[in-house]
């Protein structure tokens, strides 16, 4: 099942996007705050994707990730339709998923509530209590 990859994707894409298969890599440790994050739960990452086939599931995802981006419109019409409570917790230095995504929701829920932590992409691991007493509160609202 590589057809995503190798249909849509340039075999450099790949091999750019595989560096992001193993954790940490050099260049993901400052950026995404993975020095504060238990080596276990990046270790069982590493474990289960190096299992046979797995890599190149993940690169299919890599590759595809332009599918979620069109259905954009279709959750922003759910969104704007219904209204619902929407909490995002966010990692301001997030190299992957930037603040003006989860500064989005607003514009179609402009009663989302918007939480960033000053961390990178792992934010529930550096910063559980914090976003645990975050869902405490809105789930309590």
């Amino acid at each position: 099942a590589r057809v995503l990859i190798s249909s849509s994707t340039s075999r450099g894409t790949s091999l750019a996007c595989s560096s992001h298969l193993r954790y940490p890599s050099p260049s993901s440790i400052q950026s995404t705050g993975v020095s504060a994050v238990s080596p276990d739960g990046y270790s069982l990452d590493n474990f289960y994707l190096a299992r046979p086939g797995v890599a190149e599931l993940q690169l299919d995802l890599f590759g595809d990730y332009k599918g979620n981006i069109a259905l954009y419109p279709v959750f922003q019409q759910y969104f704007r339709t219904h209204q619902p409570r929407l909490l995002a917790v966010w990692g301001r230095n997030d190299p992957f998923f930037r603040p003006p995504g989860a500064e989005a929701f607003k514009r179609d829920i402009p009663d989302a509530v918007v939480r960033f932590f000053d961390t990178g992409h792992f934010a529930l691991e550096t910063h559980a209590a914090e976003i645990a007493t975050e869902i405490r509160g809105f789930l309590s609202r």
